[in-house]
């Protein structure tokens, strides 16, 4: 493949974005230099703090992307590998390791002493070390490396799976049985000149590991999530979360958002599907711990793009929130409201993006990266009128010589908030805000922010 995008700005394999993308964003996205470049009055409101930094580490330089949990570590997803630091000290934070294998993207999900990471560019083999090659080699390797992380200062590669389009987002999904697991991989932008990424591609990969022998792994089905082809663009999905206590999941799948029935974890069922006018490009989504509503992110422009803008407005490239009325198969999606940041920021990158619950019992905040917006703290409670209660949002036109903060995600996880920066490196934040201070008596084990737990306080 040629050279990737700019970094963390991973737009179609085409080099454009989709057609309903398109649409949306012509006579919107002018140069940067015609948005007002107001900067913000302040970087950090008086309710949050930032309590540590962690730069990138010598190894893994690429672009940062994407975090998951276990016990006293976070790991941190990067274009170039992974790393694992030591949050035992949540203001202390410390790298255990780097491991240097790179393949794009570096979505990740843990589970137990298994890592399963993305991979989205293709190489010449399996391996860490094989070198890229082109989207038209239809020998080339994309999709699934399985790790052992057991020992965390010393992690070992297991296995991989190809998938076709290879793996944009992974998401862990438990067996009902406690001996496996699956993996339902995202993927999209088929091509008839890409062997192993051909049109058309309405459909996720679903991997199945056998708990007790990973190296197994393989392939089990390609279920088509749109028979009918999907919405104007739609070709495959970008990210889906399960909620496996409640047996079902959503998928922002591009031009739909859409419900699905995942009572047998190996045979997704979609219940329901959506569209938006509004919406350009179906991100993520998120549960919320009742499960009664999801919100749905839409990041406009493909992450490249400035669109916390007046001149934008506030129903694109924000958050949508839908209530689900009634009951798994039975379940419909009823759209409540729009939320974005209100914190313009000329022509700087940003728009919606990775987030999760601040798991307050009960109640509905949610933490969130808008790119250069910085982080988010939103109230949902009042489903139809959500509104930003906190932020931090470093940004050099406030503070002279600070690097401008550009967060890929932002995840609750054991009483701090950790932002995984394209490229500054991790953020620790903590929260100091009486309607969230339920929320440190939550103690996780593992998290994984696609993979949604429910929780109560005092336990995970």
């Amino acid at each position: 493949m040629s050279a990737p995008p700019t970094p963390g700005r991973r737009l179609a394999r085409t080099a454009a974005l989709s057609a309903a993308a398109g649409t949306l964003l012509v006579g919107l996205l002018s140069p940067a230099s015609a948005y007002a470049d107001e900067a913000p009055a302040d970087e950090i409101s008086s309710n949050v703090t930032h309590v540590a930094h962690v730069p990138k580490p010598d190894a893994v330089r690429s672009t940062n992307s994407d975090l998951a949990f276990t016990g006293d570590y976070a790991i941190g997803g990067n274009y170039d590998g992974f790393v694992v630091y030591d949050i035992s000290e949540p203001e202390d934070p410390q790298v255990v390791s780097e491991v240097l294998c790179p393949g794009g993207q570096g979505d990740v999900s843990v589970s137990g002493d298994l890592l399963y990471f993305s991979v989205d560019y293709p190489r010449a083999g399996t391996e860490c070390g094989a070198a890229s090659v082109p989207t038209t080699d239809p020998e080339g390797f994309e999709g699934i490396r399985i790790f052992d992380i057991s020992d965390k200062a010393n992690p070992q590669y297991v296995a991989a799976v190809a998938t076709d389009c290879g793996s944009h987002t992974n998401t862990l999904v438990p067996g009902k049985d406690g001996e496996h697991e699956y993996i339902y991989v995202s993927s999209y932008s088929p091509s008839e000149r890409f062997p192993n990424c051909q049109p058309p591609h309405d459909k996720i990969s679903i991997i199945e590991v056998p708990v007790d022998d990973p190296a197994s792994a393989e392939l089990v089905d390609a279920p088509v999530l749109f028979p009918e082809g999907g919405n104007t663009g739609t070709s495959g999905c970008h990210d889906i979360t399960v909620f496996p206590s409640r047996d079902i999941a959503a998928g922002a799948c591009m031009g739909d958002g859409i419900l699905m029935d995942i009572s047998d974890p190996a045979a997704p069922v979609v219940t329901e599907v959506v569209q938006d006018t509004n919406f350009a490009f179906w991100h993520s989504a998120t549960f919320t711990n009742d499960g009664r509503n999801v919100v749905f992110t839409d990041e406009l422009g493909g992450g490249g793009a400035p669109t916390c803008t007046e001149e934008i407005g506030p129903e694109r490239g924000a958050d949508a929130v839908y209530s689900l009325d009634g009951d798994g198969a039975e379940a419909d999606l009823a759209f409540q409201s729009y939320f974005k940041i209100d914190r313009h920021q000329g022509g700087e990158v940003c728009v919606a993006h990775n987030g999760s619950l601040i798991p307050v019992p009960g109640q509905d905040f949610f933490v969130q990266s808008w790119y250069t917006g910085g982080v988010s703290v939103i109230d949902f409670n009042d489903a139809a009128n959500p509104e930003e209660i906190g932020y931090f949002d470093i940004d050099s036109r406030v503070e002279d010589g600070v690097q401008d903060n550009d967060s890929w995600s932002a995840y609750y996880y054991n009483g701090y908030v950790y932002s995984s920066d394209i490229e500054r490196g991790i953020d620790v934040l903590k929260l100091d805000d009486p309607r969230l201070r339920a929320a440190e008596r939550v103690r996780m084990d593992e998290f994984n922010p696609q993979s949604q737990p429910e929780y109560r306080p005092g336990r995970g």
